[in-house]
């Protein structure tokens, strides 16, 4: 069994809870998840089975977009709603929308996070989370990342006391703290703050429109007519290149080729076949220059 699940991943479990329990359902082993989330955070994650699990990391790579809600006046250990209180201030008088605003519109582009402290990056073998959970505080890395969009839902006239949440759309890069950035917005706006909620909408070109609940998959099973996506829709915003039979034996065997003339500038491409099956995915030669190699053989069968 081959192919991309696009799950949409309940609250309460982790994103390996989900493997494991896909793994049960179809009785195999062969499967992989693409980007983290959260136990509290609902939403789209691609699952790949078999040979699948080989697009992985691209899928991993590719932006994700997010809808979710940030509480001004108050900040938690965690970032969201889970942890415990750290700091409680009360909007004084009035947030105007169009501050609000012009603070979402600095995070846009290219900016610096500080991972948060119960997040699972290493530092000296570590996880922060088991730093956090002994009480220590320790000093984090900037890491850059990319906000393609960040823009309001719906939200009130203005923020205050009384309505201290708005929500929010964000589309980013690989690596974002969607928890932080809550937090950094509550700074910029003389406040503490923490994600309340967050929902992913989107990974690469998966939506919510085309994931399946384990519901719906348990379902399927039992029906007989579970329809897995192909690999290729995992790398579908990749830059696709057609070669013919004669390449296509060279390039399961991991062969140096050529850069196509037109596409000298690209960092990645995916070959097809004439069947639009993915055969490989190629980069530019470190020292070649003008050829190109293997970064992965897709299908070699």
């Amino acid at each position: 069994m081959d192919g991309i699940i696009p799950l949409w991943k309940p609250k309460g479990l982790t994103s390996h809870d989900c493997v494991f329990k896909i793994r049960k359902l179809l009785k195999t082993k062969k499967v992989g998840h693409t980007g983290t989330l959260d136990p509290d955070v609902d939403g789209v994650l691609p699952i790949c089975i078999g040979k699948a699990t080989k697009v992985v990391e691209y899928l991993t790579d590719a932006p994700k977009a997010y809808q979710g809600e940030v509480t001004i006046g108050v900040s938690t250990t965690t970032e969201d709603a889970s942890g415990e209180t750290v700091e409680e201030k009360e909007i004084d008088g009035v947030i105007l929308i169009d501050e609000l605003l012009n603070v979402l519109q600095t995070f846009t582009g290219d900016i610096k996070q500080i991972p948060p402290m119960y997040s699972a990056v290493k530092i000296n073998g570590k996880r922060l989370y088991e730093y956090a959970r002994q009480g220590q505080i320790i000093d984090r890395p900037e890491r850059h990342v990319h906000i393609y969009e960040l823009k309001l839902l719906d939200h009130p006239e203005v923020l205050d006391k009384s309505h201290n949440t708005f929500r929010f759309y964000v589309k980013c890069s690989k690596g974002t703290y969607v928890r932080t950035l809550a937090v950094d917005i509550g700074k910029q706006l003389g406040y503490p703050a923490h994600m309340s909620q967050l929902t992913r909408v989107a990974a690469g070109s998966f939506s919510t429109d085309d994931c399946l609940t384990f519901e719906d998959i348990e379902k399927h099973i039992e029906r007989g007519d579970l329809q897995l996506l192909p690999l290729e829709r995992g790398i579908s915003d990749l830059t696709k290149f057609e070669i013919n039979e004669k390449l296509e034996l060279q390039v399961k065997n991991g062969q140096v080729l050529p850069i196509p003339e037109k596409l000298k500038n690209m960092n990645r491409l995916a070959l097809y076949n004439v069947k639009s099956e993915c055969v490989a995915i190629y980069t530019p030669h470190p020292t070649k220059i003008g050829f190109m190699k293997p970064e992965k053989v897709l299908r070699n069968d």
